[in-house]
């Protein structure tokens, strides 16, 4: 398999194992904490969908080579991806607002389970609230991405069976 092919499946994984936690789990759990765990999960699906075409394009020497950091992919998929494959740049305000809402987890001092909603709170109890609204939002935008992505790396499938 090649490394397009393995970051392509690990994302469907993610987005499938988001999905699950967010309808099956949740509602049996009932405890929000999952809700980060469904974030985080978001967030490698749409990593690996953007690495899947990152490492596609690479192989066809599209692209010029990039480090495996975060960064790095991100900035050659603003680049280099979206203009030429004319992917909506909704994705990207997604991908700010998800690694943004990770990092401030990593951060903070305090968090605590409100209803149904998660509540991170910064140094200066500047507060982000992670809901269930918001998770199927950025989903059904994840679900649409890796879509994309898919159809993008599956048209030259064949040379590699």
């Amino acid at each position: 398999m090649e490394r397009f092919q393995i970051a392509r499946e690990k994302a469907r994984r993610n987005i499938q194992v988001a999905d699950h936690m967010l309808t099956i789990t949740y509602p049996m759990v009932k405890d929000p904490k999952l809700l980060l765990a469904v974030l985080e999960n978001i967030f490698l699906a749409i990593t690996n969908g953007m690495a899947s075409v990152l490492y596609y394009e690479r192989l066809f020497k599209k692209i010029p080579p990039f480090h495996d950091t975060f960064e790095s992919k991100y900035n050659m998929f603003v680049a280099k991806i979206i203009p030429r494959y004319n992917i909506d740049k909704k994705i990207l305000k997604i991908i700010a607002e998800v690694r943004d809402t990770i990092l401030e987890h990593k951060k903070s001092p305090v968090e605590f389970a409100r209803k149904d909603s998660f509540v991170i709170c910064s140094d200066n109890y500047k507060m982000k609230k992670i809901t269930i609204e918001e998770l199927k939002k950025y989903i059904s935008e994840t679900k649409k991405f890796l879509e994309q992505m898919n159809s993008i790396t599956r048209k030259n499938e064949e040379i590699f069976k």
